[in-house]
């Protein structure tokens, strides 16, 4: 089986590369890496959930970081944020902290597969699932963000209509005390699940 950018441990040849990402009204620059999602710069559904997002304050988790582009930019746009990343993607953990370093950005990064290496609750979850992971990895992480969230918390997350987000918000509905889309475009929802 090949690599998929949720393998804990890629096997693909290293292919670095440097690209420059707007958002949220700053100019930021990473490095990617084969093995990652989006290597070649911030992806369409990322960039619409990192505009859809209200002002953020407190604690806020980056759930599936990848390279880092949420956390980053967050950290540059809201400088006073309790931010922690995680991803199970070792290469994507390490890109993630250098390209922290790289912004000038503070954030906690551990590896580990959803909530594994995650502790405490969080005023805010925000993640653009693994959607190629199935329904059932996906279900499984918007069901643990819950318990991760203190009172008056909310998922942020952000789904293409074609591969389920009518469905998502459904079963949103159904297990947090509320959920809607907040913002659509380019073929994505970015919903909002409240406690």
């Amino acid at each position: 089986m090949g690599d998929h950018y949720y393998t804990e441990v890629p096997g693909s040849a290293h292919a670095e590369r440097a690209v420059t990402v707007r958002a949220l009204g700053q100019e930021m620059t990473f490095v990617t890496d084969a093995g990652v999602f989006s290597r070649d710069g911030l992806d369409r559904g990322t960039e619409l959930l990192l505009k859809a997002l209200p002002p953020l304050s407190g604690r806020v988790l980056d759930l599936g970081c990848g390279w880092g582009a949420v956390g980053v930019a967050l950290g540059k746009r809201y400088p006073g944020l309790d931010i922690v990343m995680t991803d199970i993607n070792t290469r994507a953990v390490d890109l993630a902290r250098r390209n922290l370093a790289a912004n000038g950005v503070t954030a906690t990064v551990v590896q580990g597969d959803g909530f594994a290496a995650v502790e405490g609750a969080f005023d805010a979850i925000v993640t653009n699932p693994p959607i190629r992971a199935g329904k059932a990895v996906i279900y499984g992480l918007f069901d643990a963000a819950r318990g991760h969230l203190k009172p008056g918390g909310a998922l942020y997350a952000v789904m293409r209509k074609q591969q389920g987000a009518p469905s998502a918000l459904k079963y949103l509905q159904e297990i947090y005390a509320s959920a809607e889309i907040i913002d659509r475009g380019s073929g994505f929802h970015v919903m909002r699940a409240g406690v």
